[in-house]
């Protein structure tokens, strides 16, 4: 199972090029990374990203990050992955655009 990110355009310029970042600024707010399951990813597009293009999307593997992952209750009471330490380019699976389509983003096939 991966569990997911999504970076504004200037978010993955940042993690690029300096290995790791603290997250957005609602992460950095609230004190964890934001992360959601491929069953939330749409959901969490549609609330947070509304309208936004230029997006990327980050796949993780949850196994990877050790203690520092925590299923904690979130929208809807759902269990939403939070990672409590920095988030890490060279710990990402893969990444893919997240582009803006007529209905919404548009998320890769193979997206469970």
């Amino acid at each position: 199972m991966l569990i997911y990110k999504i970076l504004r355009a200037s978010e993955w310029s940042a993690l690029q090029a300096r290995g790791e970042t603290a997250g957005a600024p609602i992460d950095i707010a609230d004190g964890y990374v934001h992360f959601s399951t491929a069953e939330q990813a749409r959901e969490t597009a549609a609330k947070h990203f509304a309208g936004e293009d230029g997006l990327h999307l980050l796949a993780y593997d949850p196994g990877t990050l050790g203690d520092a992952i925590r299923w904690e209750p979130s929208r809807g009471g759902q269990l939403f992955p939070h990672l409590y330490a920095p988030l890490r380019y060279d710990q990402i699976v893969w990444e893919r655009a997240l582009p803006l389509g007529p209905d919404g983003h548009q998320f890769p096939d193979d997206l469970a």
